[in-house]
């Protein structure tokens, strides 16, 4: 397969990706920026749900808000969680509906949703880790479905759950500054506006309370 192709419609996505995407075998990353963000043809739609069963690799999909407007594909979605795969919700809007599979191959969508839509695919390592790294800073401030629908998710940018990961790992307030690159003063100031933020008494209660949000890992 070249470094980077450009594909029109679904039949010509299926042809030159089918068998690669079917081929995953360590992780399966989908990006939806809305209800409709992928085709929904039986055999896109199939292909998906394949992936989408867990079989054995790591499936995470992150989608934007839009996406849970509509009541049937909410209650897909938690059935789709509740089989295995990661799901959640932006914070953000999502621009692009994107496709990695295995941290190897990067296929994006246009914002066309008709069956016409333009595909680009690519395997370029520098492109395609790129891509992946910006699914990860997405996902890092995403909630989990579950959490988003109850309404109880306490928005926490990436460094707030780096702090509440500095501790849960026991390291000490020096160490866990020096890690996160702050000063020791802002790192104990940071701490407390975090327990103020979950509603916390102490670290410990913030550690439980993060935990029981889904919003540690």
């Amino acid at each position: 397969m070249p470094e980077f192709m450009k594909l029109r419609g679904e039949e010509a996505l299926l042809a030159h990706t089918g068998e690669l995407i079917k081929s995953v075998r360590k992780e399966f990353v989908i990006v939806g920026a809305g209800i409709s963000a992928w085709p929904l043809s039986p055999v896109c739609a199939g292909l998906l749900r394949v992936l989408e069963t867990n079989n054995g690799h790591v499936v995470r999909k992150l989608l934007s808000p839009v996406a849970l407007a509509d009541a049937k594909y909410r209650e897909y979605l938690h059935a789709v969680a509740a089989g295995g795969p990661q799901v959640r919700i932006a914070a953000t809007p999502l621009p692009h509906n994107t496709i990695v599979l295995d941290r190897r191959i990067a296929i994006l969508a246009d914002r066309n949703l008709s069956s016409n839509r333009e595909y680009t695919v690519t395997t370029a390592p520098a492109l395609v880790g790129g891509i992946y790294a910006l699914f990860e800073a997405a996902w890092e401030s995403a909630t989990s479905i579950a959490t988003f629908l109850r309404g109880e998710q306490p928005f926490l940018d990436a460094e707030s759950r780096a702090i509440l990961r500095a501790l849960g790992s026991g390291i000490t307030d020096e160490n866990a500054a020096r890690k996160l690159g702050m000063s020791l003063r802002t790192y104990r100031r940071r701490v407390a506006e975090l327990l103020q933020t979950l509603g916390a008494r102490s670290r410990f209660q913030a550690g439980l309370r993060a935990g029981a949000l889904g919003i540690t890992d």
